[in-house]
Parts: C-alpha cells; structure tokens; sequence
C-alpha cells in the first residue's frame, strides 16, 4: 500500500482522527471495512476515494458510532470511541449528506439552523450570534423566511452546510454532498470549502468522485477491496492511472490539459484549477 510521508504535517497538527486496526461488517465473515490504519491532522481536508460499495460512507459513519465497529479502535478529538464519550464525540463532527433534504427539519430555514442550536442548549443571545454569523458567512441570510422545498439544490446544500457550521464542530463530514448539484453549485461549493479549509478551524473529510473537489484538497484516501489501497497527495493520485481505474476517476480536464502541454513542449505547471491554467498561459504568452 502505497503512504504519504506525514511525520512533518503531524509535528506541526495533532491528529484528530485515529483508527487503528478498524474492521466492519454485518456478517464477521465477510467484513465491509477490514484492518483500517490511518490518522487525520488537525486542518487537513482529506478526499475519500473508491468505486460504489467499497465502504466509504461506512468508514465515515464509524467516525462518530452511526455504525458500530466490529473491531480495532477508533480515537476523535482525543476521545476514545466508547459508550461513553458517544455524546461528546458527536459534538465534534458535523456530517452534511448527499441529499439536502434528508437533514432539513423546520419548516423554515431560520427554524432549521436553531433547531440544532437548541440541541446545544444555547442562550438565545449565542444562538442569535450564530444565526447571524453562519447565514452571512454561507450568504443565504435572504432566505431566512423561505421553506426548504422554495430552495434550488444550491440553496438546500448552503443551508445544510450552515445548520452544520453553526453548531461549531471541529470535523466536517461532506458524504457525496456535491453529488445531487448542476455545474454552477458545485462551483459554488467548492468556494465555500476552499473558504472553510483557509481559516483553518476545521478539519474536512469528503467522499467525492469530483476530480476538481479532489485536486483541491491536501490528501487522499483511496478504498479499494474493503481496505486502504493508498494514502497520497491528489497529484500522486492522478498520475496513477492503474489507481484511478480501480477509483472509477479521472484527472479533472485542467490537469489533463497541462499534461498534453508539457508532452508537446509548452511550459506550463500542474494547475489546481482551470482559472490557474488559463492565468499560467496567458501570463506565459504575456511575457513573451
């Protein structure tokens, strides 16, 4: 199996997440998730990888005991997973989900976001605070009065993405949460996460099959057989081309496209994005 080297990363961020030895499965026999090793630093966006049915929403589901464990050990925010730390785990790890509505509960969206505050116990003056912070920070302090159903796929996904944000959790959890979007609010998505990840408050796990979600990130976990196939950077994934068929993935268009390049001579780096591709040659023909 393929690693990253994260001994610098981790003198720099303490893990977060730790499982050791982690196996799950209906039947003993023939687990789901066996002999899962890995640690998650504290800042780190991590892209979780592999086909349909190799147990990514599993692995994350563990995190926070939605699915019980068949064996090894798993450790988040210092807490090790047990009946009784259960409660504080969960207060550590938001999950926002593949569709939107499976998390919607008010019949408004202010309803929706303090229906979780509420949860928390909060003052009405912190819960206030927070409804304000979190609808300006996701920009969706316009729909307040809106029910969920009046929303586009867009809208659902940034008030989800609030509910969850609002109640402050150390670890995000995004489950396939672009999967449902059209091309404009996946963009729009990837703006809000590459925001989050800035700041630096927040620890982000996505399961994603978006090749420009993943290239954005600073780390992969690929799943491949119920186990870790590879622990490596987005670049070390994509110029793997025998990985990416077991992923059912490929490199995002802008990475393929700087690849063609260079094979015909033209100097020009590995772009994170299209934008930072057409900037690169512009600037390159700029200059000449």
């Amino acid at each position: 199996m393929e690693r990253m080297d994260k001994d610098t990363e981790n003198m720099e961020h303490s893990p977060v997440i730790s499982l050791e030895g982690v196996s799950f499965g209906y039947d003993p026999e023939h687990p789901i998730l066996h002999d899962i090793t890995v640690s998650v630093a504290e800042g780190e966006w991590v892209s979780i990888v592999g086909p349909n049915g190799c147990g990514k929403s599993t692995l994350v589901k563990l995190l926070n005991a939605l699915l019980p464990k068949s064996a090894g050990e798993i450790t988040v925010c210092g807490h090790r997973l047990e009946e009784a730390n259960i409660g504080a785990i969960r207060r550590c790890i938001g999950m926002v989900f593949q569709n939107p509505d499976n998390q919607f509960i008010g019949a408004t969206v202010e309803e929706d976001i303090v229906f979780g505050l509420e949860g928390l116990c909060l003052s009405y003056e912190e819960m206030k605070n927070r409804l304000e912070a979190y609808t300006a920070k996701l920009e969706i302090g316009h729909l307040l009065s809106k029910h969920p159903g009046e929303l586009s796929g867009g809208q659902k996904q940034r008030v989800a993405i609030a509910s969850i944000l609002a109640m402050q959790p150390g670890i995000v959890i995004f489950d396939e949460a672009s999967s449902m979007l059209d091309e404009g609010s996946r963009d729009d998505l990837l703006g809000v996460l590459r925001e989050m990840h800035a700041e630096g408050r927040y620890t982000i796990l996505m399961i994603t099959h978006d090749a420009d979600e993943i290239l954005a990130s600073d780390r992969v976990l690929a799943l491949h057989g119920g186990g870790l196939a590879a622990d490596l950077t987005p670049q070390e994934l994509f110029r793997d081309s025998e990985l990416l068929d077991k992923c059912h993935l490929r490199a995002p268009y802008a990475w393929q496209l700087a690849q063609e390049l260079q094979g015909r001579g033209i100097p020009v780096e590995v772009p994170a994005s299209e934008k930072e591709l057409i900037e690169s040659l512009w600037l390159s023909n700029y200059s000449k």
